[in-house]
């Protein structure tokens, strides 16, 4: 049974700046081919400009696709630095898809020098984005019914970050901060510099009122002395299951008194993996942060397979 087309190739929200990503495939083909316009020796000196091919991008493992998003402006660069016209692409999968090996991904028609000097590229921003979408989706599964969701973290590949978050997102997961800009992170060395918790908390909020504040805490008594200062979010640092449920029992016992919010959002965090994530996740906290989807998820195998002469279209010459 053939699958089906799609006229867009996600269905994760919020998407990828176009920007961002047409950025990003510019330094990965640079870093291919060299500054622009580049050049693949080899693919210029064996197919002629003018050979036309299909080639299919298909999925060689089980898993959940991310980033056919970059699919068309891989291309698209591609034909540019070349001079020669963009491949068609028809996308048989979306962003957020879970697929089995052998699934055709999309369908890639056009200038044979086009689709080979872009597959590397190609499949280096997809295949990694779709690893991390496909351990996301594991931890999503885990937790279900539980009421917790996994978060990400900042442990990205440089240059990437947006990208691998992208497919966190794809994965069924949720993005914590994007970067030190946006929610403040109040860990033991700030405690240090700035005298105690609460003088930490209170330096944040002078200086930074639009921003939420999260606190680091390894025991029960820290979290309970950072909510008192009024922290929105802990931070609930390598706790075991026991200690972690006492932890969001006193916290949650103090919410909606002596200042503290009505809820205050809980992130258990540390050497969290598959085999423990249900039992983190029944202690009553809202996340579990996990470092791994992001910086080990194993790539998913995608590959992009020239059909032969005798399986081309016959709209293809």
């Amino acid at each position: 049974m053939s699958s089906p087309v799609h006229d867009t190739p996600s269905r994760v929200s919020p998407g990828l700046d176009p920007a961002w990503v047409a950025r990003t495939v510019e330094v990965a083909l640079d870093e291919d081919l060299g500054p622009a316009p580049g050049r693949d020796v080899t693919t210029q000196a064996t197919v002629p400009p003018s050979a036309e091919g299909v080639a299919d991008l298909v999925a060689r493992q089980d898993g959940v696709v991310a980033g056919l998003v970059v699919v068309r402006e891989v291309l698209e660069q591609v034909a540019a630095r070349l001079g020669l016209p963009a491949p068609a692409v028809t996308f048989h999968a979306q962003d957020g898809d879970a697929v089995t090996a052998g699934r055709l991904l999309a369908a890639l028609a056009g200038r044979t020098q086009v689709l080979l000097v872009a597959e590397r590229t190609l499949l280096n921003l997809a295949g990694r984005a779709s690893g991390v979408a496909t351990a996301t989706r594991a931890f999503a599964r885990e937790l279900a019914g539980t009421g917790a969701q996994v978060l990400d973290t900042r442990k990205t590949t440089p240059g990437l970050r947006a990208l691998q978050k992208y497919a966190v997102r794809a994965g069924g997961g949720t993005n914590k901060r994007m970067g030190l800009y946006d929610v403040a992170m109040v860990k033991d060395n700030h405690v240090v510099a700035a005298g105690s918790v609460a003088a930490a908390v209170r330096a944040v909020r002078a200086t930074f009122p639009d921003v939420p504040v999260q606190v680091e805490a390894d025991t029960t008594e820290q979290a309970l002395e950072a909510v008192g200062a009024g922290a929105d979010f802990l931070l609930l640092d390598n706790m075991p299951p026991a200690v972690l449920a006492e932890a969001v029992a006193a916290v949650r016992a103090r919410e909606g008194h002596d200042g503290v919010p009505e809820h205050v959002e809980l992130e258990a965090t540390g050497n969290l993996t598959l085999g423990v994530a249900r039992t983190v996740a029944e202690t009553g906290v809202d996340y579990l942060s996990v470092g791994a989807l992001t910086h080990s998820a194993p790539v998913l195998d995608l590959a992009l397979d020239l059909r032969p002469a005798d399986r081309l279209p016959l709209s293809a010459s």
